[in-house]
């Protein structure tokens, strides 16, 4: 029979996410099983382990992940390969994410000793700063799959079918570890007693906050919202950890500028000057921004480029993003 010392090791190792030690240490088991004269079980597990390998090292992910039935209708499923080196941030965020992944990889130490590790998250922030990214880095850091809610699927207008609907996501938590992304949070998560509220929305609400409560899973669970202000106040304890994200700052700017166009700009090129014409813009502005000079100097062969180019196309987003603000009645979406 297995020692604890075994089941213990690949139960930690499930826990994390370790793909690599939980094989590794089914292989010891299979070690340990042959030294007992237990030959044909030790075949067998060398045999399942050979097997699990060649999924992992496949190119193409295992679809073990890929949702079935009316969870297909809710839910989008990718394997995002993003990394937080591929993300611009602020001291403070950065180490919240960080944290978050540490906390995940060693989830299996952090519950021995009777504690949660992070994985309910509220991420707040205007568009465009980089939420959507973050749950995509969660997912590659952590090598789960990112399954997004579908919220056309979600909410419907039928009384009760969207609470229903929310328990077989909340269901799926538990059966497939993963990073379920709750985008544009605020549909669900409004504030009780809104002047526009609905009674179904107040009941799904209601229904979330009991879920997330009771939530026991190992998967994380982020929302995102661009309108903090109108959520229910009785969500941000149900989370544990708010992170806030916010325009870049001119450091940063230059970074998404440097990254995008470093090499492919003129020798005179002021950095510094360039980032004063991105006051205003998100990190997915300025990368539009710096995208868009790139395809101008491609269409004129143009080898490089310089300050006025990635200029013309920055203020054009500006004026983009006035004219949407306007339109929304001051909201950019």
């Amino acid at each position: 029979m297995a020692s604890a010392a075994h089941l213990k090791a690949l139960l930690q190792s499930h826990l994390e996410g370790d793909e690599d030690r939980f094989c590794a240490v089914a292989m010891q088991l299979a070690a340990h099983e042959a030294k007992q004269g237990h030959g044909k079980l030790a075949q067998e597990l060398r045999a399942l382990v050979d097997e699990a390998k060649g999924r992992i090292d496949s190119t193409s992910p295992v679809p073990i992940s890929r949702p079935r039935g009316e969870l297909a209708t809710l839910l989008e499923t990718t394997y995002p390969k993003a990394r937080l080196g591929d993300m611009v941030l602020g001291d403070i965020l950065a180490a919240q994410i960080q944290r978050v992944i540490r906390e995940q990889r060693h989830a299996g130490r952090i519950l021995e000793h009777g504690l949660s590790p992070r994985r309910k998250l509220l991420l707040m922030g205007p568009p465009g700063t980089g939420k959507t990214l973050t749950a995509s880095v969660l997912a590659g850091e952590l090598g789960l799959p990112l399954l997004q809610v579908r919220l056309d699927g979600l909410i419907t207008k039928f009384m009760g079918e969207t609470a229903a609907k929310l328990r077989l996501i909340f269901n799926a938590t538990r059966q497939t570890r993963g990073v379920y992304f709750f985008d544009e949070f605020d549909a669900i998560g409004s504030q009780r007693g809104l002047a526009n509220d609905v009674g179904e929305i107040r009941r799904v609400l209601n229904s979330f906050l009991q879920m997330i409560e009771q939530d026991r899973s190992h998967s994380l669970i982020v929302s995102a919202t661009n309108h903090p202000g109108i959520l229910d106040t009785a969500l941000f304890r149900r989370f544990d950890d708010v992170l806030h994200y916010d325009l870049p700052d001119e450091k940063q700017a230059v970074q998404l500028l440097k990254a995008r166009l470093g090499r492919r700009t003129a020798g005179d090129v002021h950095w510094e000057a360039l980032a004063t014409a991105t006051a205003g813009l998100s990190c997915a502005d300025i990368v539009q921004a710096a995208n868009e000079a790139l395809k101008e100097a491609l269409i004129h062969d143009r080898q490089r480029l310089g300050k006025a180019d990635v200029e013309a196309m920055l203020l054009e987003r500006k004026k983009i993003i006035e004219r949407l603000s306007r339109g929304a009645g001051g909201e950019t979406g």
